[in-house]
């Protein structure tokens, strides 16, 4: 596995995998790595000869006073688990190899990207789609792989691939989680031992929501009762406040005041009012 930090190389090591007619899946990460990253990485393997991950931490997806300069960082440890999970190359640029000081460029999906974490964070989204286009541009893969947590993201990032007209199939891997359901993420590690004993909870309200829609039959089912339950089982535990709690239709976003089957519940929360954790399950899954 190779290491690369310009795009003058990146092209180059490109150039080199097309002429043999090789296949590529991109993995878009910000680093410290985990078991769903690994996964991610892993998938990759399964649909494409060679698979390159990209490794950079970006600062226009960080609002003011978000924790840009607190984000974990492990590059010999991610260089590492990437290695041992088939991983062909990482691209790991410097951030004004990316961003020239003459950059004035942004991407930005309306209306999608204004709901949900986007009203508390209301330059994350084109700050991601600014990245992803970017890395989509340089290295043209046939597919790239991103982690269902971030759902929001990932529906975004589909309506750019469509809009935009990118030959690439975008791929939604299924969340990987600790024992007690909590969603692996890198912030994790931000949680002190009473504040990770509590993060847990954000799955279990969901996991209500999806067992009650689970219980209609598979018939639709009024939104206001299920959110209401969800709702009071965050707000049950002391250290966490709640952020949203939505249930939307898993292709628009848009909420929904009735449960279907195939809908999505969403959901973010404040542990200890400073770690920020996300996570959605399906209405179709029975856990």
């Amino acid at each position: 596995m190779i290491v690369i930090s310009d795009i003058s190389t990146l092209r180059k090591q490109l150039r080199q995998w097309r002429r043999r007619g090789e296949t590529i899946c991109l993995v878009p990460t910000m680093g410290f790595f985990h078991e769903g990253h690994c996964a991610l990485m892993r998938h990759g393997k399964t649909v494409a000869q060679r698979v390159i991950v990209s490794l950079f931490i970006n600062p226009t997806q960080f609002g003011p006073n978000e924790d840009l300069s607190n984000y974990p960082r492990d590059l010999a440890g991610d260089v590492e688990k990437a290695e041992k999970n088939g991983v062909d190359a990482i691209f790991a640029p410097h951030s004004d190899e990316l961003y020239r000081p003459t950059h004035r460029t942004r991407v930005i999906v309306d209306d999608l990207s204004e709901r949900y974490c986007g009203r508390n964070r209301p330059t994350h989204f084109s700050g991601v789609t600014t990245i992803v286009a970017k890395l989509f541009n340089l290295v043209l893969p046939e597919f790239a792989v991103f982690g269902e947590k971030d759902y929001q993201q990932l529906v975004i990032i589909k309506q750019l691939v469509e809009d935009l007209n990118y030959q690439i199939t975008v791929i939604g891997h299924p969340i990987v989680r600790e024992i007690d359901g909590l969603a692996m993420s890198s912030r994790n590690a931000y949680l002190d031992e009473t504040q990770r004993q509590a993060a847990p909870v954000l799955f279990r309200a969901l996991t209500k929501v999806a067992a009650a829609a689970h219980a209609s039959e598979n018939k639709p089912v009024d939104s206001g009762p299920l959110l209401a339950e969800a709702l009071a089982t965050l707000e049950a535990i002391e250290q966490v406040s709640v952020e949203y709690v939505a249930i939307v239709d898993p292709h628009t976003l848009a909420p929904s005041q009735v449960a279907h089957p195939n809908f999505r519940v969403l959901g973010a929360i404040r542990v200890g009012g400073a770690v920020r954790l996300i996570d959605n399950v399906s209405l179709s899954e029975h856990i």
